[in-house]
């Protein structure tokens, strides 16, 4: 092996974050809600040109806050992929609701449209599409399903910020929108996220659910000369510390998004012959859609060669991964109704999938190292 490894993913500054942070701790306050949350809020306000955008300690608590927007009760059900992760599902099923797996897309691997609308039932409160690699699902279809049957639509767009769907920005279609800061998304804080709320009914709600159920938020405009509890709620509001790190990465979003372009294109270049020569599958982007340049992702013929692949890069010094694993297959994901044949190609995809290293400070020769690396493999073989 190698001396020198390059990860599956790194996280790095992209200028300004220690700065931020210092400022941050030398105005004295760095609880949630104070400058830098607020900061970080209105860029993506005006950048997404919506109303309202929350910032959260998780995208996974940002889909909480949906599920309590939507007064989910027990024996709801909602509609999610099985293909995703369990966040997508988890925050649901903690209000009681049955989650209902739909199969995904062979091409986008996105929820596939043409088997939802028979998923519906009287008990369905939602759908929760993901924007998969940051490319966007089939909105029109799915909105329009969602309308027929009044059941909201909340997107899972943890891989799509700054992706749009015929010309319409990922996260700003549906009801609501979750985004994840995670550390290995485009844009991060280490662990963060946001809710972006399309529909002004649950805005106010959505301040007093992410305060733990009080009307602190008006007390702080001035609204209220008191606050108290109100409603349910938890802590889901950022530190302003992460906050200001996250801040640091926003203002640089759309040269982060360059970089990444970059990247993606040349995976996709310089890999292309050698797919096609072995039956790997590369990503499909519909025309529709102009990705978020999250990840670049690989489909081998077989679960056999994508371990191998795996173990070859191992071998020199480079990280690369696998994804999600079915969660209609999942041993809770059962116990829930799921039925493990239900899903055929999220079966397969799950089991042919393999992640190479892809973030926004990957050099050049680091890449190219990466990619010298795959075309010396010979798909279906252990090399």
């Amino acid at each position: 092996m190698e001396d020198r490894q390059i990860p599956f993913n790194r996280s790095a500054a992209e200028g300004r974050e220690l700065e931020y942070i210092a400022k941050a701790i030398g105005y004295g306050q760095i609880a949630g809600d104070q400058q830098y949350s607020r900061k970080c809020q209105k860029l993506l306000e005006e950048a997404l040109g919506i109303g309202h955008a929350l910032v959260t300690t998780s995208c996974t608590h940002a889909l909480e806050m949906a599920a309590l927007l939507l007064e989910i009760q027990p024996e709801d059900e909602v509609i999610v992929p099985a293909f995703t992760f369990v966040s997508t599902a988890n925050a649901f099923v903690l209000r009681g609701a049955r989650p209902v797996f739909c199969d995904v897309r062979a091409d986008t691997l996105n929820l596939d449209e043409a088997a939802l609308e028979r998923l519906v039932t009287p008990r369905t409160r939602a759908i929760i599409p993901v924007h998969y690699a940051g490319v966007g699902c089939a909105m029109d279809e799915i909105m329009a399903i969602a309308a027929r049957h009044r059941v909201a639509v909340i997107e899972d767009n943890a891989h799509g910020l700054f992706g749009k769907y015929k010309g319409r920005w990922l996260g700003t279609i549906g009801t609501m929108a979750s985004q994840s800061f995670h550390e290995t998304k485009n844009i991060t804080c280490g662990e963060g996220g946001a809710l972006l709320i399309n529909d002004a009914r649950y805005a106010e709600r959505a301040e007093i659910i992410r305060e733990k159920g009080t009307n602190r938020a008006r007390f702080f405009r001035g609204q209220v000369d008191k606050y108290s509890w109100v409603d349910l709620g938890s802590s889901y509001v950022m530190s302003d510390v992460l906050a200001a790190f996250l801040f640091a990465q926003l203002e640089r979003w759309e040269d982060i998004q360059v970089r990444r372009r970059a990247i993606w294109e040349r995976y996709h270049r310089e890999l292309r012959s050698w797919c096609t020569e072995r039956g790997v599958r590369q990503p499909i982007v519909p025309a529709e859609c102009e990705q978020a340049w999250h990840m670049y992702y690989l489909l081998l013929p077989s679960l056999e060669s994508r371990q191998a692949l795996i173990a070859h890069l191992k071998r020199r010094g480079i990280l690369a991964v696998f994804h999600y694993l079915p969660l209609n297959r999942s041993p809770y994901g059962q116990t829930l109704g799921g039925n493990p044949d239900a899903c055929p190609v999220t079966a397969e995809v799950s089991d042919r999938l393999l992640r190479l290293p892809f973030y926004s400070s990957l050099t050049a020769e680091d890449q190219g190292t990466v990619i010298a690396a795959v075309l010396e493999f010979g798909a279906g073989t252990a090399s």
